[in-house]
């Protein structure tokens, strides 16, 4: 059985919530995983191109609870929840996404999955501001998303003020530099789970920066750790927003460039341009200037009054421990 109490959700409770959520009567775990269960095979045979067997442990363990949890969070909070997912690349902040979104409809509850990636500000803004700032030569550090933007869609949805258009980002657009594209306009949201690479992210003391660790090297390397940093604290209203927030966290951060490197291999094996092994490990430093994550994701992952559960990723993408941060008195 599951340790629901990591969940933070006491195990007497559970099927008792599930009674008063779902529509088939005396509904409980059991026979929830039953009636989640061919919506989440077709997904894992479709998206993931594996066995459902292989993952129905996970589903069980991890992807269940943790549905559970959101929904019991959105039940006590009496009006539409913003759950925070931060993860680096390959941590695998989409798919847990998409796997809740079904878990939480059997629930009974509507998910919007939003993308920091949603905010990026259009081509010809993120243009002029490489203008302002050469060191900004791709989209996803501080200060390449439209923050206001992103506090009109959030603050709309938490005051029920729908139906609201919803931003989205075409990655191909311009030669891969990417662009907004057509809006999705969304008329129903209880829970929006709201994952990016540095979601719920805070600003740390610029002195850090005096001796940081690899690839922050040069005087220009620290300066632009700096800034990136002093950036942060535009997105903090946007942190704000958040009711809740679960942390991916590799039990190596350097395992992101591993994962990056077997993705784009797939795809050049597949027919589709990818990048070099040294073009990614140049793209994967790019971001660790900015925002290194043995600077910021730890500390993250240690503090109680900024994350509500992390779960441990594994070298093979499968997930390791999942632990609530332990609060010291």
């Amino acid at each position: 059985m599951t340790n629901y109490e990591t969940f933070g959700i006491a195990p007497e409770k559970v099927d008792e919530f599930i009674q008063t959520r779902a529509s088939c009567g005396r509904a409980t775990l059991t026979h929830l995983f039953k009636s989640a269960y061919p919506d989440f095979s077709e997904f894992c045979q479709t998206h993931l191109q594996m066995q459902p067997d292989t993952m129905s442990e996970v589903l069980w363990n991890l992807w269940l609870p943790l549905g559970i949890k959101i929904a019991w969070q959105r039940q006590k909070l009496g009006r539409p929840l913003i759950q925070g997912i931060l993860g680096g690349q390959g941590t695998g902040k989409t798919t847990m996404c998409q796997v809740l979104s079904l878990i939480l409809r059997h629930l009974g509850y509507h998910a919007l999955s939003l993308s920091l990636d949603d905010l990026y500000k259009t081509y010809r803004d993120r243009q002029i501001l490489q203008q302002q700032d050469p060191r900004l030569i791709w989209r996803g550090p501080p200060g390449t998303h439209d923050v206001e933007l992103g506090l009109t869609v959030l603050d709309r949805i938490r005051n029920c003020e729908l139906p609201v258009a919803v931003p989205r980002f075409d990655k191909s657009a311009h030669g891969g530099a990417g662009d907004r594209t057509t809006p999705e306009i969304v008329a129903n949201a209880d829970i929006v789970l709201f994952e990016g690479w540095f979601v719920g992210v805070q600003p740390i003391d610029p002195a850090v920066f005096d001796r940081p660790p690899p690839p922050i090297f040069t005087a220009e390397d620290k300066a632009f750790a700096r800034d990136m940093n002093h950036k942060l604290y535009d997105y903090l209203p946007l942190w704000q927003r958040l009711d809740s927030l679960i942390v991916l966290y590799p039990k190596d951060y350097r395992l992101c460039v591993e994962w990056r490197k077997q993705a784009e291999r797939q795809m050049i094996a597949a027919g589709k341009s990818g990048m070099s092994d040294s073009e990614i490990e140049q793209f994967v430093n790019y971001f660790w200037l900015s925002l290194h994550p043995e600077l910021f994701i730890k500390p993250l992952v240690e503090s109680p009054k900024l994350v509500d559960l992390v779960i441990e990723v594994n070298s093979d993408h499968s997930f390791g421990a999942v632990y609530r941060p332990i609060r010291f008195s």
